[in-house]
């Protein structure tokens, strides 16, 4: 998506993203440009290849034995994006960036828009039971995803009036009542992070103009192998899937106008 934006000469005066779109925002952030949408997805692409977590089951149990509330820690995501980021702070990236988080003692939002980037980064992208909360600043924080999956909002209020979404989920999938027990799970993590953005969707504001970049991801909410997070087979596929997708409608929509 980011590289069909590029070639569209579609230039972001400000990026704000949650969990996984977070760290893509700030290695884009950091570079804005082809050599940063290249050093990504090399960077997806190598963590394809890998073992990026531990998956094994003996190194899940020894992380639960030791944290007891996740079975990985949050060490390795560390060190990988401390290397993809060529800056430490969020003061530093070349194009304004924020990222959400969950606060636990506040059951609230929080917006990180300065200060260390990699904390943040980790603090937006801490799923609940794979990751530990990050602590910062004696605050407890889990994935944003659990406040603001979208965060489109968030970039109203900053002001912006035109807005791409690069979601990587199945947004435009319907839901449906789960019929097993694991799509229960999915079915609930699908409402939640669907109806704030659904409703800023659906609003019509004067002045706004957003569109859905297509990820071309067909996988159905309702596929067991949703919930193989680590199962990163598909990932060159996908990236090019989505860039095809989105060039395409970038491409329809310079024609409309």
């Amino acid at each position: 998506m980011l590289k069909a934006l590029d070639e569209a000469a579609i230039r972001p005066d400000v990026i704000v993203g949650t969990s996984i779109g977070a760290f893509n925002g700030a290695v884009y952030a950091a570079d804005p440009g082809p050599a940063a949408i290249e050093r990504l997805a090399k960077l997806w692409a190598d963590v394809a290849e890998g073992d990026l977590l531990g998956t094994g089951l003996v190194d899940r149990l020894k992380v639960l034995l030791k944290l007891r509330v996740a079975i990985h820690d949050t060490a390795t995501l560390r060190g990988l994006l401390s290397d993809a980021l060529p800056v430490g702070s969020i003061d530093d990236l070349e194009v304004p960036f924020q990222c959400v988080a969950a606060s636990v003692e506040r059951a609230a939002e929080h917006w990180f828009d300065a200060g260390p980037l990699v904390d943040a980064l980790l603090a937006s992208a801490a799923v609940p039971g794979l990751f530990p909360p990050v602590v910062i600043d004696g605050q407890h924080f889990y994935d944003g995803g659990l406040v603001n999956s979208v965060p489109v909002d968030r970039a109203v209020t900053l002001g912006a009036t035109e807005i791409y979404v690069l979601q990587v989920g199945r947004l435009e999938q319907p839901l449906r009542p789960p019929t097993r027990l694991y799509e229960t799970a999915l079915v609930a993590f699908e409402i939640a992070r669907r109806h704030r953005f659904g409703s800023m969707r659906d609003r019509s504001i004067p002045g706004i103009e957003m569109h859905i970049l297509p990820s071309a991801n067909n996988l159905r909410f309702d596929d067991p192998r949703q919930i193989r997070w680590s199962d990163l087979d598909d990932t060159t596929s996908l990236v090019a899937s989505a860039y095809e997708a989105s060039s395409e409608y970038l491409a329809g929509l310079s024609a409309r106008r």
